[in-house]
């Protein structure tokens, strides 16, 4: 009987027709396999490459360790957790933002863009934060911080400095450059889209305000899953070459 008691302490009970837990599950799982895949692969990669692989592995850890938190923490109090998903995105985001450092490193990509690139990841994040979870009563400002510093992110890698050492690396490196800016646009597009619905402000009206964590769960597993395979794909070319 104590041996139950014990395991009913860990493992929080989910109901059948509680979607937002389970891709929280399904997302865990998910990360954990594709860091698994990650790290695994290390070894057939040239050391250029490794980094770049490495990179990715931890994006895809670090966010199974908080969904594994994130899902328990809705479980228990059936609230978005909003400071363990963002907490993640402190640490995954700017690694992300790494990743297009290192695969233009080749065409003479400097520090400085990587800084710049991880700065304005950061005040994307830290505003949205403080919009959700600090000041939500002035979320259209900091909402607005944060997207500005978003679509300077998206001006940067479509048509800024890492846009024109892509087409100075050419090749798999420019292919791999251009897939992984589809998913900034896109798939990061859903981040503000959710910011909105989750909070008040004058887009209320237009939008509506819900639950939008199945959302988040699914774009986070794309995006980040996503980004690591467009990068394996970038290291399998490179060393055939």
């Amino acid at each position: 009987m104590t041996n139950f008691s014990l395991l009913t302490g860990w493992v929080a009970k989910m109901m059948p027709t509680d979607y937002i837990g389970f891709t929280f599950f399904i997302g865990c799982m998910a990360m954990m396999a594709a860091s698994a895949f990650f790290f695994l692969s290390l070894s057939q990669f040239d050391k250029k490459w490794r980094t770049s692989v490495l990179v990715s592995g931890l994006i895809t850890f670090i966010a199974a360790v908080h969904y594994f938190y994130m899902r328990d923490y809705w479980s228990a109090f059936g609230e978005s957790p909003t400071f363990f998903r963002y907490v993640d995105w402190v640490l995954t985001v700017p690694l992300m933002c790494l990743e297009f450092y290192l695969i233009l490193k080749v065409a003479g990509a400097k520090t400085s863009l990587l800084w710049k690139m991880i700065g304005y990841s950061l005040v994307m994040l830290i505003t949205g934060y403080f919009g959700e979870a600090v000041d939500p009563a002035n979320a259209w400002l900091w909402g607005l911080v944060s997207g500005l510093a978003y679509f300077i992110i998206v001006y940067e890698i479509w048509l800024g400095e890492a846009s024109k050492l892509a087409k100075a690396a050419g090749g798999s490196v420019l292919e791999a450059h251009k897939i992984l800016c589809w998913f900034v646009l896109v798939g990061w597009a859903i981040y503000p889209l959710g910011y909105m619905l989750g909070t008040e402000g004058w887009y209320t009206s237009m939008l509506g305000k819900g639950n939008v964590d199945v959302a988040y769960n699914i774009a986070d597993a794309i995006n980040k899953i996503g980004f690591g395979l467009v990068i394996y794909n970038l290291a399998v070319k490179s060393s055939k070459d």
